[in-house]
């Protein structure tokens, strides 16, 4: 686990100057596990589990009511994932800490998580001592990843530096797949829904890949929300 942890120059001892306690939300499918994760964060004396929710869904209606301090995020959730959870929660809670759970180093998917706006990562087998340390230097600007992610991180925003000027030009059927991608529709649905075969629908999706430089659908689900919430903001009065 210490591999895990970044350092901050907040000693994490102690919750936040001025906090009573830290209020974390956690998103978690499987019930066992949910319920010991929140029997666990609020067997911590400076912590509260605001609430605990099943779904991507139901964190979006749940978590921006209580306004937590870190929400802990499974990876892999039913319909949406914790990938475009987290950038759903961002778009609306820009100011909190996301901590992705999984219980696999899987580096890509930690990655897209990551790149998506998480703030760091820990294993579900974490030892309940280092789950509080890494909380609390989440909250001191401090990031839980492992080296090799941070190496991928800093050679991304390279690239995006590089290519921030590039236009990237999607058509209105590219768009179309790709918003029923980001719903959760897989390739056999949108091809009913718009009336295609799959080979069609797969054909588009290897142009959007190209187009967006990427090389799977979460990933290209996680740069067209991103685009989109670009797009909006250039779009504001």
């Amino acid at each position: 686990m210490n591999r895990q942890i970044a350092k901050s120059s907040r000693p994490p001892s102690a919750p936040p100057s001025g906090k009573a306690s830290v209020k974390v939300a956690l998103v978690e499918d499987q019930p066992e596990v949910r319920e010991s994760w929140t029997r666990l964060l609020n067997s911590f004396p400076d912590f509260e589990c605001v609430c605990s929710c099943t779904s991507g869904e139901e964190a979006l209606r749940m978590i921006p009511q209580e306004e937590p301090d870190v929400v802990l995020m499974d990876i892999f959730l039913p319909r949406m994932s914790g990938i475009e959870c987290t950038s759903r929660l961002k778009e609306v809670l820009p100011q909190v800490q996301i901590i992705i759970l999984t219980a696999m180093d899987d580096q890509e998917l930690v990655f897209l998580a990551l790149e998506a706006g998480a703030d760091g990562y820990l294993l579900k087998r974490t030892k309940p001592a280092d789950l509080r340390t890494a909380l609390l230097d989440v909250l001191g600007g401090g990031a839980p990843m492992t080296g090799q992610i941070a190496r991928r991180l800093i050679e991304s925003f390279r690239r995006k530096a590089k290519a921030r000027d590039d236009t990237v030009r999607l058509s209105v059927r590219e768009e179309q797949i790709l918003l029923l991608l980001s719903q959760g529709y897989s390739n056999k649905l949108i091809a009913d829904k718009l009336e295609l075969s799959i080979d069609t629908v797969c054909s588009h999706l290897k142009h959007v890949f190209f187009k967006l430089h990427v090389s799977s659908r979460t990933e290209a689900v996680v740069r067209y929300m991103a685009s989109k919430t670009q797009q909006g903001r250039l779009n504001e009065p």
